[in-house]
C-alpha cells in the first residue's frame, strides 16, 4: 500500500463528470493489424515493469485520510485492453471523431486507472492504439517514460510470456485507519524535511530578491486585459484535433531567432488563439491569453517513477501582437524572465503547503476550483520536455512511421455555444512517439 502524494490527490479530487483527468495519446503504426489477444499478451508481459498498472485508488469517508494504491484483487487485463474499429473510410475525420469521444469517457475508479484501445479500419492498411492513464499516476514526462517501457526499440525484441501474480489482500479497515492516523502525523513532518531541497535556489540574497521581482511580474500580468471570451461552463463533451510540423522546421526557427522549441511552440499556440479571436470579432490591441504553462520538475534521478513531478509558471501569449516574430521575442523574453526568477519554484512551493491541508479540504477545495469557471488562467498549452535523442518505436513488431508528438492535450471542453477549431479535413492522421525529443 502506497499513499498518494499531495499533487497526485489533487488530480484526483478535482475530477468529475464535466472534468476527467486522464493524459491520453494516439500511436499510429504502419503494416498489419496484430491480433487483439496478441496485443492483450503484450501488455500483460510489460506489466511487472509498472506495478501500478495493476492498483487500484481507495479512499476513506469523507476524504479523511490521503487516498492510497492498493492491490486490485480482481484485475482483469481484458476490461483495461479493449478493441474497437475506426468508421469506413477510416481518414483523419473518422479518427478524429472515435478518439474524441473514447477521450471524452473517463476511467473507471473502481479498477486501475488506465486504458488502452487497439484501432483497426485505419486507411492505408494502417491500425493505431489510444493510450488514456490518470493524471493521478503519472505527468506527460511520466507518461513518455511508461511508453518507452511498454513499446520496443526494435522489431524483434522477444517478450517473456505473462508472469503469474499474486496481489497483496486487501486491508481491513482497522489497519487503514491506523495507517492514516500515522500518515496524518507524520507528512507534515515529512513536507517540513523536504522544504529545504524546494527552496535550495533560493538560498542567496540575489536569487530571492530576483524571485520577488517575479512575484511582483506575475501579479502585473495579472492586471492585463486578458480573452475573457475563451471562458465558458465546461462541458462532458470533446472535440480533438491536432496539428503536424516539424521539428526540424521549429529547431531552425529557434536557432534564427533565439528562444527554446518551447519557446516557439508558445508563439504558434499564440497565433492559433489570434487568429480565433480575429475570425469571432474579439480581437483588441494589447489583449493577451492569460495560460498555466506546465514546467516538468523532475530531476534524473526521478525518471520513470509512477507519479508527478510537475509545475507550472503563468504566462500572457501576446493574441495582440500583429508581428509573428515580435510575438515570439515577446513570449520568450516573457518565459527567460519567469525561468530566471525561479517561478516554478513557487509554485512546487505551493502545492508542497497544500500537504498541511486535511485531505478533506484539499478535495473539498480542488472541485470547487475546477467547477467554476477560470477567471486567472485561459488556457493550459501542452510543452515538451524529454531526452535529446532520436530513436524509432515498435508494437507487436510494427513500426510507429512518423516521428512526431501527439497527445490528447489537444482535447478541449466546450459548451454547445463556445468556439472550437476543427482542422481541414486533408490534414494527415496523427502519429505518436516519445522519440524525437528534445530538452529546451
Amino acid at each position: 500500500m502506497e499513499r498518494m502524494s499531495t499533487l497526485d490527490a489533487g488530480f484526483f479530487f478535482v475530477e468529475h463528470d464535466n472534468v476527467p483527468m486522464h493524459i491520453g495519446s494516439l500511436a499510429v503504426f504502419e503494416g498489419p493489424r496484430p491480433a487483439y489477444d496478441d496485443v492483450t499478451r503484450l501488455f500483460e508481459a510489460k506489466l511487472p515493469q509498472v506495478p501500478r498498472y495493476r492498483q487500484v485508488v481507495r479512499t476513506t469517508p469523507l476524504q479523511v485520510f490521503r487516498p492510497m494504491w492498493t492491490d486490485d484483487v480482481h484485475f482483469e487485463i481484458g476490461y483495461h485492453v479493449r478493441h474497437a474499429a475506426v468508421p469506413a473510410p477510416g481518414g483523419p475525420a473518422e479518427l478524429r471523431s472515435l478518439a474524441a469521444r473514447i477521450f471524452a469517457q473517463r476511467l473507471d475508479r473502481a479498477r486501475p486507472l488506465w486504458e488502452e484501445w487497439l484501432l483497426e479500419g485505419l486507411a492505408d492498411g494502417r491500425w493505431a492504439i489510444i493510450s488514456k492513464v490518470h493524471h493521478a499516476m503519472v505527468d506527460g514526462v511520466g507518461g513518455t517514460d511508461l511508453m518507452t517501457r511498454v513499446f520496443d526499440q526494435t522489431p524483434d525484441a522477444v517478450h517473456p510470456a505473462p508472469a503469474a501474480w499474486e496481489p497483496e489482500p486487501p486491508q481491513s479497515l482497522a489497519s487503514m485507519v491506523a495507517g492514516g492516523v500515522r500518515d496524518a502525523v507524520s507528512w507534515p513532518l515529512r513536507q517540513l524535511t523536504t522544504a529545504p531541497d524546494v527552496l535550495r535556489l533560493l538560498r542567496r540574497p540575489a536569487e530571492l530578491a530576483g524571485f520577488g521581482r517575479g512575484l511582483a511580474g506575475s501579479a502585473r500580468r495579472l492586471a492585463e486585459p486578458s480573452a475573457g471570451f475563451l471562458n465558458g461552463t465546461i462541458g462532458p463533451h470533446r472535440r480533438w484535433a491536432w496539428a503536424t510540423a516539424s521539428l526540424g522546421d521549429i529547431k531552425q526557427i529557434r536557432l534564427r531567432h533565439g528562444g527554446t522549441v518551447n519557446d516557439v511552440l508558445l508563439a504558434a499556440i499564440t497565433r492559433a488563439f489570434r487568429d480565433l479571436l480575429e475570425a469571432r470579432g474579439e480581437l483588441a490591441d494589447g489583449l493577451v491569453v492569460r495560460s498555466l504553462v506546465p514546467v516538468s520538475v523532475r530531476g534524473s534521478s526521478q525518471r520513470g517513477e509512477v507519479t508527478n513531478r510537475v509545475s507550472a509558471v503563468l504566462a500572457n501569449l501576446p493574441v495582440g501582437e500583429h508581428d509573428p516574430l515580435r510575438r515570439l521575442a515577446v513570449v520568450r523574453e516573457q518565459m527567460d524572465g519567469l525561468k530566471r526568477s525561479y517561478q516554478a519554484v513557487s509554485a512546487e512551493i505551493l502545492t508542497g503547503m497544500l500537504g498541511f491541508a486535511a485531505p478533506m479540504w484539499l478535495a473539498l477545495g480542488s472541485r470547487a476550483a475546477f467547477s467554476a469557471p477560470q477567471r486567472w488562467s485561459r488556457r493550459l498549452p501542452p510543452t515538451c520536455r524529454g531526452r535529446a535523442s532520436r530513436c524509432t518505436y515498435w508494437a507487436a513488431g510494427w513500426r510507429l512511421p512518423i516521428p512526431t508528438c501527439r497527445s490528447a492535450a489537444a482535447c478541449a471542453s466546450r459548451s454547445p455555444s463556445s468556439p472550437t477549431w476543427t482542422p481541414s479535413p486533408s490534414a494527415s492522421p496523427p502519429t505518436m512517439t516519445p522519440c524525437p525529443t528534445w530538452r529546451s
